[in-house]
């Protein structure tokens, strides 16, 4: 029988708790993140021609921004001195795709930071596009990899 894991961010009574980290080394952790944007040809089309400016070039600062930001709309976060985060911007023919990486040399993750960054760069890309299309959609917001940490290395597909 496989051994029933116990969250991390619940005490013994069942209530929510910041991890305590301070027992653990600072080392090496990146995380990268991904979003998918489902938008119609005709609006990718009209992405230069935004009268409120580059949605794209918006959208990437916005998600560093919330890179920086996610303790601080994500109750339970550590707040982390991120050493790196970006946002790169991919459009494509069904959509805009966005993967968003960040780095720390700290005391846990930064998986929150990229998931933060491409969720925020998504909506930011919606924001700026909404007055052409009010049915854009949000897709696949999930974690593409980590490294570093106790838990080890993961990449999404691999078992």
């Amino acid at each position: 029988m496989k051994k029933k894991q116990k969250l991390s961010h619940y005490d013994e009574a069942g209530s929510a708790r910041m991890v305590d980290v301070s027992a653990k080394a600072s080392t090496k952790r990146t995380a990268r993140a991904h979003a998918f944007l489902k938008i119609r040809p005709a609006v990718l089309k009209q992405l230069p021609d935004n009268p409120k400016g580059n949605p794209l070039e918006v959208a990437r600062l916005a998600g560093v921004m919330a890179a920086k930001k996610t303790s601080e709309l994500i109750p339970l976060c550590h707040p982390l001195p991120l050493s790196y985060a970006d946002v790169e911007i991919t459009v494509e023919k069904k959509g805009v795709r966005i993967v968003a990486t960040a780095s720390t040399s700290a005391q846990t993750g930064v998986e929150m930071e990229a998931l933060t960054a491409a969720g925020v760069a998504a909506l930011t890309v919606y924001d700026m596009t909404k007055a052409l299309d009010k049915g854009i959609e949000i897709t696949d917001l999930y974690l593409l990899e980590k490294t570093g940490g106790k838990s080890g290395d993961f990449r999404r597909g691999n078992k």
